[in-house]
């Protein structure tokens, strides 16, 4: 049956993860890896606090579009040409992260531009949203969750405008509205799931992507060519760690997840995503992040200074709390879902 371009098809409960919405997963994780090169450039402990903050944001930008793509199917009229307008969004985004931090003055305005791709993303979600709508409940939740978004618009376009340090905490405190805000009005009138094996798809598949573009700042730290052994020595060690942290969510804990999920109580499903996948996968794709930035550290400085020099402190930090972090995640999802936690990740994570 043909569908006209204005309207929009809800999903069903066998609904699965469309070819358009991996299209928009390579976008995000794109900015994703934009951020890595950002912090990559100048690895201090502030950027690595600004890059955070980034991910925090971005992060539940996409996870809104997951969200609504579980609600109504995203390769489908207006749904299709909104995301489109996301996508555009999200890729200016990527391209401003750089200057995000903007130090002299340019033509183009990088912080500004950012704020105002961020808030792009977040409106045409919650109209998306709105317009399917069709459940008193969710109107609700939406119509809460619009509160935070408008009042975080506020310090990210101050924070924009003053720069530096006051950036740095304004943008964390308008992170801490829209995200903290829309929990609380979760917490009031939850979120409503149609399908468990979109949902779970959807994060499995953006987890694979994370990773695989870890693989590519893995391949860029080494250079165009390999410089000695020690340098093909630590990238290979770095190929081992992208596929021990495969093994550690796809071998047995992502279909256990997915199978508890699918067996709780319908209304329980929306309150699970909400908390282990909305939640608890945001260490895991920084921890991927930070592991990325961790090992192109090492393999900078054996290209430039060799087995002679120490790795400095924000390359250490990176590489084990990232580590660190996306075993946390992994305990914490697994905590929410199974009401269990397993010891070794987190021991693991000590």
């Amino acid at each position: 049956m043909r569908i006209s371009r204005y309207r929009y098809e809800t999903t069903e409960e066998t609904h699965r993860t469309t070819n358009f919405e991996i299209f928009f997963d390579l976008v995000f994780v794109f900015t994703l890896t934009r951020i890595v090169e950002f912090m990559a450039e100048t690895p201090t402990a502030v950027t690595m606090l600004r890059g955070l903050i980034l991910i925090l944001l971005l992060w539940f930008s996409w996870s809104s579009y997951a969200w609504l793509g579980n609600e109504a199917r995203a390769d489908v009229g207006l749904i299709r040409t909104g995301i489109l307008t996301a996508m555009a969004a999200l890729f200016v985004a990527a391209l401003a992260i750089s200057d995000a931090w903007q130090e002299e003055v340019r033509p183009l305005p990088a912080p500004l531009l950012l704020a105002a791709a961020y808030l792009v993303v977040r409106v045409v979600h919650l109209t998306l949203y709105l317009y399917v709508s069709r459940s008193p409940q969710l109107t609700r939740t939406l119509r809460l969750s619009a509160i935070p978004t408008a009042l975080a618009w506020i310090p990210l376009v101050v924070g924009a405008l003053i720069g530096g340090t006051v950036q740095t905490v304004l943008w964390a405190v308008a992170f801490l509205i829209d995200v903290g805000g829309g929990r609380i009005a979760s917490g009031y009138s939850p979120w409503e799931l149609r399908s468990v094996s979109h949902f779970t798809e959807r994060h499995r598949l953006v987890i694979i992507i994370a990773i695989g573009e870890s693989l590519i700042s893995i391949g860029l730290g080494a250079g165009a060519e390999l410089a000695t052994w020690w340098v093909l020595l630590a990238a290979l060690l770095g190929f081992v760690v992208t596929v021990c942290l495969w093994r550690l969510y796809f071998d047995r804990f992502a279909p256990v997840i997915e199978y508890v999920m699918a067996t709780a109580p319908r209304a329980r499903r929306g309150i699970i995503a909400g908390d282990a996948f909305s939640l608890a996968h945001l260490p895991m794709i920084a921890g991927i992040m930070y592991i990325a930035l961790g090992i192109e550290q090492v393999l900078a400085m054996l290209m430039h200074h060799g087995t002679d020099d120490q790795l400095t402190l924000p390359g250490v930090v990176a590489l084990y709390c990232g580590g660190a972090l996306y075993l946390v995640g992994r305990a914490l999802c697994l905590r929410l879902t199974a009401g269990r936690t397993a010891l070794p990740p987190v021991v693991g994570a000590v």
